[in-house]
């Protein structure tokens, strides 16, 4: 989807009217409605979390541009009429209900916010007034005041940071582990109290989802072996009892479509209960546990005492003084905020308080957000492929992945069920592929393929099938394997001309050419990818016998 707004920078605020202006996005009615309902799903995803990180502007603005595809463009697609999409557009229409009432819960925080900048600024610039003129001198505005009312909901006394990526690629990695490992515990212990995640970020708890995340997180570590369905009910005690009591009528699905909606407010801080072993701390062995949750470090026992010496015992020195005590190093503490050199600590690994900055732009101009390839994958995936390689088959996967502090991480490789030749490779049941990404809560962020006896270079056929993956996201990527030749490239389509030249092909044949000469480019030498040594991934084949 062309023009994303979602990489706005947050250097002033803006206001509702400001925010919907820069909604407007490029739709064309021949991208094949299935990918554009997939990317009506993905802005709501990309909303959720930047909403739950504190970035109202950026989760307002994507689901505004949500309500505008799917009620504005959607159902005047040629296909929209079609009996198998009718069904698809409805539940869309659905979550559109659901983006509008969130919308009116931002528009007031979103405007305030703007108004108290503008309010700050002007007072700022104001002509200093002097006593001798009979006016109160004006307290003097500092930059850091001006800066706390245009940033996104910042933790109190601390600034959300920006980051370059490419300096920035082992904190991304702490990043990562440790929102991912909080994500999926709440994934999960949702899942065990069969509760969706639309009751939990809606109506059923009435705005309580971070207190309720970090409920579970306290409630999961103090009873690691206990049973996830009683930890989840232990949790809802602890809350308000209305919320308790909405849990038990929730249980079974949405609350009526006449209820209220209540969407959560994004707090001022929110705490990590999570531990990770810091930087000081990286040899250490690691604690684990059957979820996957990290321990806090036990706290080493007090040494036992020693005998007292009488005087006559006492070691001297030369001049017959008692010698002192060697001195104790004081011991580290895992629990401190914030380091004396200013590095993060575990405790300060928060999404909220860091923002990648965008580290590449599209030909038009619009800033393309970082994505964070693990480097084993490709190993990986190869090996998964030889024995296709071997009898000249190409085999693909997906990759996806998750939005972190406004950075993409792949964490997935999910390999589809696919039909094969020497020169194509096509995902079939992909049902059951969306399926599995929506229940991982999962965002598809592109694809990987080999060639198994070709270079290393975007066929047409190639160029089509990436087209789809890049109308859902801009930032999509393809990944071409050729290893017979020692080749391996990351590719992403030029906009322009490179989307809408494919976009307006319509050659018939598997393999034609295409007048323009730079349709796609290297995503990787420079570009907006950025291999992170460290960043965990999970293979899940999805193939039958697999």
């Amino acid at each position: 989807m062309a023009r994303h707004g979602q990489h706005q920078r947050h250097s002033e605020p803006l206001n509702v009217e400001q925010i919907v202006r820069a909604a407007k996005f490029d739709y064309n009615p021949f991208v094949p409605l299935r990918y554009w309902l997939r990317s009506a799903g993905t802005l709501v995803k990309e909303a959720s979390i930047y909403e739950r990180e504190g970035d109202d502007q950026r989760a307002y603005l994507l689901l505004f541009r949500h309500a505008q595809l799917v009620l504005g463009h959607l159902p005047n697609h040629p296909r929209a009429r079609q009996p198998e999409n009718r069904l698809a557009l409805a539940e869309a229409e659905k979550e559109v209900a659901r983006s509008l009432a969130r919308l009116e819960v931002l528009k007031p925080k979103i405007n305030k916010r703007y108004d108290d900048y503008v309010r700050l600024v002007r007072r700022r610039d104001l002509p200093r007034a002097t006593p001798e003129h009979g006016v109160e001198t004006l307290k003097p505005i500092t930059g850091d005041e001006i800066q706390r009312h245009s940033s996104p909901e910042p933790a109190p006394d601390e600034l959300r940071r920006e980051l370059a990526a490419g300096e920035n690629r082992d904190l991304a990695v702490k990043i990562a582990h440790k929102e991912i490992q909080r994500r999926e515990t709440v994934r999960r212990t949702t899942r065990q109290a069969r509760i969706s995640e639309h009751t939990v970020l809606g109506s059923g708890f009435d705005g309580q989802y971070t207190d309720l995340a970090g409920a579970f997180e306290t409630d999961i570590e103090s009873n690691m072996n206990g049973d996830l369905r009683e930890q989840m009910r232990n949790v809802a005690l602890q809350l308000e009892p209305k919320t308790a009591t909405n849990l038990n009528r929730s249980r079974d699905g949405f609350s009526t479509p006449n209820s209220t909606l209540h969407y959560p407010s994004v707090p001022e801080k929110q705490s990590c209960k999570l531990w990770a072993p810091s930087p000081l701390q990286s040899s250490a062995p690691k604690q684990s546990s059957s979820i996957g949750v990290a321990r806090p470090p036990k706290i080493p026992d007090l040494p036992r005492k020693e005998q007292i010496h009488s005087d006559s015992q006492l070691p001297t020195n030369s001049h017959g003084a008692p010698q002192l005590p060697p001195k104790s190093p004081m011991p580290t503490s895992t629990l401190e905020t914030r380091s004396t050199t200013g590095t993060p600590t575990p405790s300060d690994l928060h999404p909220s308080t860091f923002t990648f900055k965008p580290s590449a732009i599209l030909e038009n101009g619009q800033p393309l957000r970082t994505i964070f390839l693990p480097p084993d994958l490709r190993s990986r995936f190869l090996s998964i492929a030889s024995a296709n390689t071997r009898v000249n088959l190409e085999t693909c996967g997906i990759l996806c992945g998750t939005l972190i502090s406004n950075a993409l991480f792949i964490s997935k490789l999910v390999i589809p069920d696919q039909e094969s030749t020497s020169d194509t490779c096509d995902t079939i049941n992909e049902s059951a592929l969306f399926d599995y990404c929506d229940a991982e809560d999962l965002m598809v962020l592109g694809w990987i393929h080999t060639h198994p006896t070709q270079t290393c270079f975007m066929s047409s056929r190639d160029l089509h099938t990436h087209c789809g993956y890049q109308v859902m996201m801009p930032e999509s990527i393809a990944i071409v394997c050729a290893p017979s030749k020692g080749e391996w490239g990351v590719f992403r389509l030029t906009d322009p001309p490179g989307m809408k030249t494919v976009l307006n092909c319509h050659q018939p044949g598997l393999f034609h050419p295409h007048a323009e000469s730079n349709i796609y480019t290297d995503a990787l030498k420079p570009g907006h990818v950025f291999e992170a040594q460290g960043l965990e991934f999970e293979v899940v084949d999805l193939r039958p016998g697999h």
